[in-house]
């Protein structure tokens, strides 16, 4: 296990441990006699080497473990819950070492790829600060050479903690802002073309905020677990000030995002109630336009003999006739109705978009002529016929 002690001029430490990969070994029965035959003898000793490796490993990881806990007493039931935990834990506690004790485990995302997500072990004191990480990515982000002097420029321990998380958040920006970026895309399409299965995309969205929420959550926790701990030594310091401002804004976008996709859900909720209210509302006129002609056809389908007008030339001629009257008079009925309107004058969502920026165009215009007018008016007034000018021709 790699342990790196590092040193700041006001005094505190850091201490960067690697966690060793905790595998289980399973003691698997040897083959029966039956099937014995079916495997070579090459097989056997290739899977009592496998397993002899997983128990060195295993054997190593737990002796560096007990090492770690002779040389970190106070430490030492941390090292074990430590142990093979992917889960968001934050704990305040005593130790023996003057002042408040904060330790647990963050999740946080290390890359692009939301299913990369690595524990961030630490344990706190005001003096000293350990960090365990099974993902060498993280311990070498944080002491890359240009946020050097951002921990150097710290006086104590949780100063620095919270230099990290905010490096850490950088990650959590970046996912952000592509996230912004995918909403914004979204919203412009359900605004120019909305499509039935713009709601999968919708709630596709949400789950990505809720993924980002629930990452953000244990930050929230860590800062409010902190002040509880350190409380005004550390709430007056310089980089708990900004984190507190970041979170802030975090927690703003977040709540910023989650209100645009309530509003698409419900926008997409009104335009598919509308659109089944269109499609009931133009079945129900094509059945009443073709009503006439199904009484009619049905009256003169029936076997009767003694049929009015069932031997007479013009008599198909008239049904049809009749049949067209009524269904234009119903026809007229209901345009005068206005209740054929939106049928008839339906336009798409980009057709609306360009009719609204052509009349926003036209009234800009207006506007403006009447602006020009108003101002040359007054203009025109006092050069020609203002009272001033007429009392100096009088004067004159």
């Amino acid at each position: 296990m790699i342990h790196r002690m590092l040193r700041y001029p006001a005094g505190w430490e850091w201490h960067v441990l690697q966690q060793a990969k905790q595998q289980t070994v399973r003691d698997e029965p040897l083959p029966s006699r039956k099937n014995a035959h079916k495997r070579a003898a090459s097989s056997h000793e290739e899977q009592r080497a496998v397993k002899a490796k997983m128990r060195q490993e295993h054997d190593a990881a737990e002796q560096h473990t007990e090492e770690l806990k002779q040389q970190y007493p106070e430490c030492a039931a941390w090292i074990d819950e430590c142990a093979g935990r992917r889960t968001n834990n934050i704990s305040v506690g005593e130790t023996t070492l003057p002042g408040k004790l904060l330790y647990g485990t963050v999740m946080f995302q290390v890359s692009e790829d939301q299913s990369d997500v690595q524990p961030f072990h630490f344990w706190l004191t005001q003096s000293k600060l350990l960090t365990m990480h099974e993902d060498m990515r993280v311990p070498l982000r944080l002491q890359a050479v240009q946020h050097t002097s951002r921990l150097e420029s710290c006086n104590t321990a949780p100063e620095a903690m919270f230099v990290m998380l905010s490096i850490i958040l950088d990650t959590f920006h970046a996912g952000l802002d592509g996230f912004e970026k995918r909403l914004g895309e979204l919203e412009t399409t359900m605004r120019q073309e909305n499509r039935t299965g713009l709601i999968d995309v919708i709630f596709e969205r949400r789950y990505d905020l809720l993924h980002w929420s629930h990452l953000f959550i244990p930050v929230r926790e860590v800062h409010s677990a902190a002040k509880e701990a350190f409380m005004n030594d550390l709430t007056e310091s310089d980089s708990f000030q900004r984190i507190t401002h970041k979170l802030e804004r975090i927690d703003a976008l977040l709540k910023h995002y989650a209100l645009e996709i309530d509003t698409l859900i419900s926008m997409d909720d009104a335009i598919s109630n509308f659109r089944g209210n269109d499609i009931m509302k133009t079945l129900t006129i094509f059945t009443v336009l073709f009503l006439p002609a199904t009484i009619i056809g049905g009256i003169w389908g029936v076997n009767f003999e003694n049929l009015p007008f069932k031997d007479d030339k013009w008599s198909f001629a008239a049904m049809i006739t009749a049949i067209v009257i009524i269904t234009l008079f119903m026809y007229i009925w209901l345009w005068k109705k206005g209740w054929t309107g939106d049928l008839l004058n339906g336009r798409t969502p980009k057709e609306i978009v360009a009719s609204d920026d052509a009349t926003d165009l036209v009234q800009g215009k207006r506007a403006n002529r009447r602006k020009g007018s108003r101002s040359t008016a007054p203009q025109k007034q006092t050069a020609a016929g203002s009272p001033k000018s007429r009392s100096q021709k009088k004067r004159s």
